[in-house]
């Protein structure tokens, strides 16, 4: 069991989504940074799809009330286990008793802990996320509160000895320096509506700069910067739009559409940020600035594929390892 004695900002339960409801108008959700949140239980010895913990800006204070073992991946927000700083991007064995806290946000905007086994909390539409705006999902629907108490799901005999024993690490190569950078290049490819901007917006959007307003959140990061205009005023119908689609509406700064954003929409799409750029964008705070840059569909696959390629080597030598100490 896991005791939060302190909720922080936000912090909610969340794994890769509530995928395959969009049809019926079910908001997907699911964590802001997927990379993050996959590598985390890598590290942890779960499966991609199990339930983390996203932690926003400002974290909790979380008392185990067993021995555990934990990943914590994505934003450095000083994590701590009793007052000593905690290594990101790899597995710590943790104490019963122990206490893990958050301190102030260096780089990145959002954590995630995976806890070896995951959470014992049940599904909704084959999803454990917590989609807040409805209160479904995660635990009771909501973000956590102070004296909320997690039950994980049994591990089996031996499992955690030999994660203690694992320890693993995520090599340097799988995790760039400057992965969260306060000013990342966000590779975006043009959308379905890119010529229907006059040609002034369709330059600007790759050579201006952009800040996250402040009224960005879960379902969209709104953008401040170089309006963008369309060449002459139509009416779109409505339609399907994904996790990195970037919209203009008629005050003509662009919206990056989110976890949490709605199942279509009717305002003209510049762009589509890349897969293996979103969580650039998911991680910035607001206040901080972006640039896109121009790629094409197919030079965006190759960095998906190979990104892919990259988790399944960490996959592997993590599965050989266990397999040593079993």
């Amino acid at each position: 069991m896991l005791t939060i004695r302190k909720s922080g900002l936000q912090t909610a339960v969340q794994d890769l989504g509530r995928t395959g409801f969009q049809r019926y108008g079910v908001i997907a959700s699911g964590v802001m940074d997927p990379f993050a949140h996959r590598i985390a239980n890598l590290l942890a010895g779960n499966a991609e799809t199990a339930a983390t913990l996203e932690i926003a800006l400002s974290g909790p204070v979380i008392e185990f009330e067993a021995d555990h073992f934990i990943a914590i991946c994505g934003g450095d927000l000083s994590p701590s286990l009793d007052g000593e700083p905690l290594t990101m991007w790899r597995g710590h064995f943790v104490q019963k008793g122990s206490v893990l806290s958050f301190g102030e946000p260096k780089r990145g905007a959002r954590s995630y802990v995976a806890v070896a086994g995951s959470f014992d909390i049940p599904a909704v539409m084959d999803s454990q996320s917590t989609y807040l705006r409805a209160g479904i999902g995660g635990f009771q629907g909501r973000a956590l509160k102070n004296g909320d108490s997690l039950q994980t799901l049994p591990l089996p005999a031996g499992r955690l000895e030999a994660l203690k024993n694992q320890n693993e690490q995520a090599p340097d190569w799988l995790i760039p320096p400057a992965r969260y950078h306060e000013q990342p290049i966000v590779r975006m490819m043009p959308g379905r509506q890119f010529n229907l901007f006059d040609e002034e917006s369709r330059t600007r959007i790759f050579e201006e700069t952009f800040t996250v307003s402040a009224s960005s959140d879960r379902m969209g990061y709104r953008l401040e910067g170089a309006e963008l205009a369309l060449e002459k005023q139509e009416e779109l119908i409505s339609e399907a739009v994904a996790f990195g689609s970037v919209q203009v509406p008629a005050d003509g700064n662009p919206i990056v559409l989110l976890a949490d954003r709605q199942t279509t929409g009717g305002y003209p799409k510049i762009g589509q940020v890349a897969s293996v750029d979103l969580p650039l964008i998911s991680q910035l705070k607001p206040g901080e600035s972006l640039k896109f840059r121009n790629i094409s569909v197919h030079d965006a696959q190759q960095l998906y594929i190979e990104q892919e390629q990259q988790i399944r080597q960490l996959k592997i030598a993590i599965q050989m390892k266990r397999e040593e100490w079993t």
